[in-house]
This record gives C-alpha cells, sequence and structure tokens, in this order.
C-alpha cells in the first residue's frame, strides 16, 4: 500500500547570494537600499563611512564601510521574528494598519528582501542598534566570512548547507555605541538622540574608487527629489528632513553640491517651455497643466494627443481600447523643462558649455512617494523608449533626451499596479499598468513637441528668412551701396554686376522653388486619389486570377456566369480609368491651361474619389449654392489640389471623431466670388491657428507632412486667390474647421 508523507520546503544557504549579491546590480543599489531603510525608519541623518581604504579606495584588509542613523532602531522581536527571515511580510502587514510613519513618510519596502543587497558589500556584517525608548542596544553578527560566494563550501570543504543551518549570534548589552553625545558632521554640531542602527561591512567584495564614491554621493542628493516646487510641496507635509553624509576615515568628503541649485535657476531662467503643476487623472482621463505659467487640459482622446503614432499604435486608431478598458497605471504628477541645443537657441535661452552639459546629466525622474525609482533619471537609461521612437519613427516628432530634464510623481496609494523589480532595476511590467503609464508619458511628450514646441520652433526660425526675402532687403542694400559709392565708376560697375547676377540666381531659385511645391503638391493629390484605385486594383487581380484558374481546368465552363465575372471586371476598369482621367489633370502639360472653371465640377470630380469613404465613416455631404455659379481662372490642377488637401483634412479629423453622424458643407458663393468649406470635427486648436499654412507645421502628428495648405496657398496666391481660416461667426457653416477661399483676385 502507498505511503504518503508530507515535505517540507527548506531553501539552501545559496539563496542569500541569490538575494544579495546575484539579484543586486551594483553596490551603489545595494547602499541605496540601505539607506531607504534609514529613511522608512525615520532617521533625520545616515552617515556612511568608508573607513581604513587605500588613498584610492582600494580595498585593504581592515577597509570597513559604515552606515549609521539615528532612527528608531529595531527591538528584539522584529530582529529576531522579521530581520533574520527573507520575504518577512512584516511591513507589508504594517503598511495596511498605517502607510506612514510618525514622521509622514511613506514605508518604502515591503518584500522583506532589500538588506540582503547587504551581502552585495562584505561577508562579515555587524549590526549594532538599540530602539527608541529601550535601554539596551542590541548586537546581530552576519560572519560568513569562512563559506564561499555560493555556501557551497566551508573552510574550503564541501557542504550542504541550508538556511535554517545558519545560527547567528545575537546580543543585548549595554549602550556602548548608540547612545546620546555630541557629533560632528562638516562644520555642524549636533546631538546624536541615543536610538537608531549601526552596520558595520567588513571582508569586503567588488571593488571601490573615487569616482565611484561620488556616483554614489551623487545618488544620494538625488534620492528625494531635486526639483524645488517638488521640495516645497514635501515640507507641507513630511516632517524634519533627511541627510545623507559621506566619510572617508574621518575626513567629511566634499563634491560639488551646489548643482541642484544651478538646475533649479536653469529650469526659471532658460527653459523654452516649463511645464509645472501637471497632473494626469486617470477618471477623467485628462491632463492638465502649466505651460509657462499659463493653465491647460487636454482630454486624452482629444485629437492633439489621439492623432499622435504612440496614441493610435496603443489604444487603437480611434481608441477601441479605451472603449473596452480605462487606463490602469492611476494618476499621477509631472513636470517637464524643455531646452534647446546651443547651436540652434537664440540668444535668449542659450546654454553654455557647463550648463548644457548639466542639463544632459539629468533625465526624466520617477518618484515613489517622494523617493526616486532607480536607475531612472541616469543619462544612460532610456526608460520612456525616446530614442528607440526617434529611430523608428522620425527625430523630429520627439524631443530628445538631452534636452528634458523632467520628474513623474508616484505613490503607492494612487498607483498600486506600479511595482518596482526585485532587483531595483524600474518598474515591473505585467498586466498593463506599466505599458500605459509609459504610453501616457510618450504620448503627452509627443503633443508637446508636435504642438508648443512646434510652434514656437515656426515662429522662431522662419520670420526672419521669409522677412528678409519677402521686402527686398537685398535689393534696399544695394541701392544703399549705390548712394554709397556715387562718383566712383569704377565700384559702381562691380556692385551693377553682382545685383544683376543676384537677380538671375534669385530667379531661378524661385523658379525651382515653384516647381518643387508644385511636384510634390502632384505626389501629395496622387497619394490621397490613388487610394481607391489601389484597392479596385487589388479586387480585379483576385478575380482576373480566379477566372485564370477556373478556365485552366479540365471542367464544363458556365458562359453566362463567365460573362457575368467579366462584365464586373469590365466595371473595375472602368472606376480605375476615369479616376486616372482626373488625376492626370493634376500634371504639368495639363497645369498650364489657365481658363474659367465652374468649381462645382472639380468638387464633383474630388467626390468621387471620396464617395466610398464617406458611405464607410458615416459622412454626410452636401453642397449649398448662392448667387451665380461660383467660377474661378486657373488650371484644374489648382482646384483639384486645393479640394484634395481640403476633403483629405476634413475625413481625417472627422474619423477621430467617435460619433455615427458626420457632415461636411460647402458654401459656393456665386455672388461674392467665395467658396467656404466646412465640416463638424473637432476644428483648428486656437493655439495651431497661426501656422496651418505654414511649411512643415501639421497637426496630425506622425502621419502629417506639413505640406498640403502650405502648397494650395501658395498655388491659389500665384493667381491672386486667397485661402483662410473663417475668422468671423458669420463666414462659419458647421461647428468644425471651416475654410474660406476667396477666388477674386486680391487687386480687384
Amino acid at each position: 500500500m502507498p505511503k504518503s508523507q508530507k515535505l517540507k520546503i527548506r531553501p539552501y544557504a545559496r539563496l542569500l547570494t541569490m538575494l544579495g549579491e546575484q539579484l543586486i546590480k551594483n553596490e551603489r543599489i545595494a547602499l541605496i537600499e540601505l539607506i531607504k531603510n534609514s529613511y522608512d525608519a525615520d532617521a533625520s541623518w545616515v552617515k556612511v563611512t568608508f573607513k581604513g581604504f587605500g588613498p584610492k579606495y582600494e580595498i585593504k584588509k581592515k577597509s570597513k564601510i559604515i552606515i549609521e542613523d539615528d532612527g528608531i532602531g529595531m527591538k528584539a522581536n522584529v530582529i529576531k521574528k522579521h530581520w533574520l527571515n527573507p520575504a518577512t511580510p512584516e511591513k507589508k502587514i504594517r503598511k495596511k494598519k498605517k502607510a506612514t510613519t510618525r514622521k509622514g513618510r511613506v514605508i518604502q519596502g515591503e518584500k522583506g528582501i532589500g538588506r540582503y543587497a547587504i551581502l552585495k558589500l562584505g561577508k562579515n556584517i555587524r549590526i549594532i542598534t538599540k530602539p527608541k525608548g529601550i535601554k539596551n542596544e542590541h548586537i546581530v553578527d552576519f560572519n560568513f566570512s569562512k563559506y564561499d560566494n555560493d555556501f557551497l563550501e566551508e573552510n574550503g570543504e564541501p557542504i550542504e548547507l541550508f538556511i535554517d543551518d545558519l545560527a547567528i549570534p545575537f546580543e543585548t548589552r549595554k549602550p556602548l555605541i548608540i547612545k546620546k553625545e555630541s557629533i560632528k558632521f562638516g562644520v555642524r554640531k549636533i546631538t546624536r538622540l541615543p536610538h537608531g542602527t549601526r552596520i558595520e561591512i567588513s571582508d569586503l567584495k567588488g571593488s571601490w574608487t573615487e569616482n565611484k564614491v561620488e556616483r554614489v554621493y551623487k545618488d544620494i542628493t538625488k534620492l528625494q527629489s531635486i526639483f524645488q516646487s517638488v521640495i516645497k510641496e514635501r515640507k507641507k507635509t513630511i516632517e524634519g528632513d533627511f541627510q545623507v553624509w559621506v566619510y572617508k576615515d574621518d575626513k567629511l568628503q566634499k563634491y560639488h553640491e551646489n548643482y541642484v541649485e544651478q538646475l533649479n535657476a536653469l529650469f526659471k531662467r532658460q527653459a523654452v517651455f516649463k511645464i509645472e503643476k501637471g497632473r494626469y487623472n486617470e477618471d477623467k482621463q485628462e491632463f492638465t497643466f502649466r505651460i509657462n505659467g499659463k493653465p491647460k487640459a487636454i482630454k486624452l482622446r482629444d485629437t492633439k494627443l489621439a492623432g499622435l503614432k504612440t496614441f493610435k499604435d496603443y489604444f487603437g486608431n480611434k481608441g477601441e481600447i479605451l472603449d473596452e478598458r480605462p487606463t490602469e497605471c492611476g494618476s499621477f504628477e509631472f513636470g517637464f523643462y524643455i531646452f534647446m541645443a546651443p547651436r540652434k537657441a537664440p540668444p535668449k535661452y542659450l546654454l553654455d558649455k557647463e550648463d548644457w552639459k548639466l542639463i544632459k546629466s539629468h533625465r526624466i525622474y520617477l518618484y515613489r512617494d517622494g523617493l526616486r525609482v532607480y536607475p531612472y533619471g541616469e543619462p544612460e537609461d532610456d526608460w520612456l523608449r525616446i530614442d528607440v521612437l526617434r529611430g523608428i519613427v522620425a527625430a523630429g516628432h520627439f524631443l530628445s533626451n538631452d534636452q528634458v530634464v523632467g520628474y513623474i510623481n508616484i505613490s503607492q496609494a494612487n498607483n498600486p499596479k506600479l511595482m518596482d523589480k526585485t532587483n531595483r532595476e524600474g518598474l515591473l511590467e505585467q498586466g498593463n499598468a506599466t505599458d500605459d503609464f509609459i504610453i501616457l508619458i510618450q504620448t503627452f511628450l509627443a503633443y508637446l513637441r508636435r504642438g508648443p514646441y512646434a510652434q514656437y520652433l515656426e515662429g522662431y526660425k522662419s520670420k526672419k528668412a521669409q522677412d528678409v526675402f519677402r521686402t527686398e532687403q537685398i535689393s534696399l542694400r544695394f541701392e544703399e551701396l549705390k548712394t554709397e559709392f556715387k562718383g566712383k565708376n569704377k565700384a559702381l560697375k562691380i556692385i551693377s554686376k553682382v545685383e544683376k547676377e543676384y537677380k538671375t540666381e534669385r530667379e531661378y531659385l524661385v523658379q525651382r522653388a515653384e516647381t518643387t511645391e508644385e511636384l510634390a503638391g502632384v505626389g501629395l493629390s496622387v497619394e490621397v486619389a490613388s487610394h481607391d484605385i489601389m484597392l479596385i486594383m487589388s479586387k480585379a487581380m483576385i478575380l482576373i486570377d480566379s477566372v485564370i484558374k477556373e478556365t485552366m481546368l479540365d471542367v464544363k465552363i458556365d458562359k453566362n456566369e463567365l460573362q457575368k465575372e467579366l462584365q464586373a471586371l469590365r466595371g473595375m476598369l472602368s472606376f480605375i480609368e476615369a479616376q486616372l482621367k482626373d488625376i492626370q489633370l493634376l500634371f504639368k502639360s495639363s497645369k498650364k491651361k489657365i481658363r474659367l472653371i465652374e468649381i462645382k465640377d472639380i468638387i464633383d470630380k474630388v467626390m468621387r474619389i471620396y464617395k466610398r469613404q464617406f458611405k464607410d465613416e458615416g459622412i454626410l455631404f452636401q453642397i449649398k449654392k448662392k448667387g451665380s455659379p461660383l467660377k474661378a481662372k486657373t488650371t484644374d490642377a489648382v482646384l483639384l489640389q486645393l479640394l484634395l488637401n481640403l476633403f483629405d483634412n476634413a475625413v481625417y479629423w472627422l474619423q477621430t471623431m467617435n460619433r455615427k453622424k458626420k457632415k461636411i458643407e460647402i458654401l459656393l458663393d456665386g455672388n461674392n466670388g467665395k467658396m467656404v468649406f466646412s465640416d463638424d470635427g473637432p476644428g483648428v486648436d486656437k493655439d495651431d491657428a497661426p501656422y496651418i499654412f505654414e511649411p512643415f507645421y501639421s497637426g496630425k502628428g506622425v502621419e502629417g507632412r506639413g505640406l498640403g495648405l502650405y502648397i494650395a496657398r501658395q498655388l491659389l496666391e500665384r493667381h491672386d486667390y486667397t485661402i483662410e481660416l473663417a475668422r468671423f461667426k458669420s463666414e462659419r457653416i458647421l461647428s468644425g474647421a471651416n475654410f474660406v477661399v476667396c477666388f477674386i483676385p486680391e487687386d480687384d
């Protein structure tokens, strides 16, 4: 008869190596973990001492790392029941009762393994701790020097060692180390209170250098927020200070401490855009923030965000994912400071070499309840995958990591699904929460680049060059030179020759620019018009392949069915022929034929292209006429490009609207010589309005080239016609975008 028994799980002692040495990336992270324990213990200070090291931090036989604090210390039962046992739930249980310490700090650890980071630093650990309100101090000795790193050998001999085989000496005595006394930190003199913890680590592992210690110091200074606005807010809710001091033997190590002040001064003085008091509200699915002091709010499904590639690729072209579920990361706060690279910046925002180096050494930091989530914010860490997006999509659609410094604040209360990895290397990627969180930030940053930042660049870059060209400043300079050298025939002869060559070259370049614009317009228009042609071509090919396959088989052919198939094929080819005839009007041979054209005739041609799309999207189209037929003296190509662009833009934005009924309406006003093209989509944002006719500016996100309206306006202007965004209420027909095209020459 089979016997049954219950077996106990007994972890080998080498599990400690996995929890410490193998799980924690480096010595810096290990030290940070121990300092975070001091923070949880309500310490106001932590002293880290590198004792007995060589001049360049070479590890000697008697080298020690000592971490000491004035926290609440550990009671005997905490040491025995919790500190010695991996994965203890003590902090997790305590957080459920009360998530904050007496000083108001949110308790950080909960996995019960962070303290084993200590084994990354050395094999011999002595812990001296004195709880608040208790007379004696306790001593715990972890001396694993006799074991190899994997706990598979003892003093060089093989051994089978389980965790419960390890005996840890514990002692209670009168206070010798942690007692009330006067101590100094640099020039500061304070009273060391009779409670806290001291950890002495010897038989050290790894290696240390002066550079590594300085990096530890910098990591420590960035453990809490380095952003002045956040620091001010925290002081309202958190009692007392938390400072970390680094010593080598008895000498305080002084590093460049004022970089935080310098950084915050640059935020205030040199940032092109200051995004402050930002918040993503998950319940409302809305971003609220201040941009250079002005309050702003954007819904997640606003076309400014929903039109971006990052949004569409993740949430769907129409945000279908958000119809199925809300975002799951929780609400969070943020702030970003955007700079310009020195080679591109105007004098107002120009950074010198050292300031630019300082900006580039910081990224976007993530803080949970005021403490940093490592390694986010390090210059080599691309946790938001911005560099990847700039490479895959387009560099111009995203701000570079070098030019943005910022913070994101999350909390255990608001963001329970955003959990740290056990190895302290960022957020755990499970479920939707972390991906939602990263996509939201990517999308918001892409909006800043494609919206406010693009508007600023457009205003800064193009205005001077356009002013020089339009106001004929160079021609005026030639006249000034002729006046200056009046009577000096030799000089005047040279000036006249240069002026003539300049005018010849200018005329050539203007002609080249106009030709390029025409070709670009043709390309964009053909791209739009050819969509249905390719769709019908694909269906025709499938039908032809099917007929060929059937006729090749040794079977009887039904002539009536074959005739139906061929008639269907002829219908498809007839459609393609009609479409191509309309497209031919775009090409150069047709462009030169200026004639008086009725606008409705061209609208009818364009409507044939969009007929299927209107049906699929549920778009109602209507033409209203006023007075005599509206006509324009121009070419078919100009009107085709204009209308194809207006229709294409309207359809794009109407597709972003999550409703069944959509509308496009055109008013042909023959009496006043104008056309009003309107839709009931989201309309043109007031921030975008001044830039929509500028080259390469688009509100469509990554899908827009920013050329359509620019080229349409350029072509119309060559015939003295105009296109503008409707400025007056009387000109508007529907609630969305309204464009007014005037076909009366400006001189008339």
